[in-house]
């Protein structure tokens, strides 16, 4: 399966994907900065992060699976992430 998802859901064809702030650039979230030294070097590494896993999501959805992405940071709270799940996951 592309991109290895990390929750796999057949009968709903979903996947979901538990993506770290940091490796997978949590758009507006702090944990995603990026270090002062080689800055030039990491961010082209953060680049084709989200080049893959845009790609992986896109063959994903060829295939006919659903994808969601959970950032790390919203797995701090267990209720506050069961509200997402549950709202991802109905619609």
């Amino acid at each position: 399966m592309p991109g290895t998802p990390d929750v796999v859901l057949p009968k709903y064809r979903t996947v979901i994907f538990v993506h770290g702030c940091y490796w997978h650039r949590h758009p507006g979230c702090r944990r995603a900065s990026t270090p002062r030294t080689n800055s030039k070097k990491w961010e082209q590494k953060f680049e084709r992060n989200v080049t893959r896993d845009q790609s992986n999501a896109e063959a994903l959805e060829r295939l006919g699976w659903r994808v969601l992405v959970v950032w790390e940071c919203e797995t701090k709270g267990q209720e506050s992430l069961e509200a997402k799940l549950q709202a991802l996951l109905s619609s």
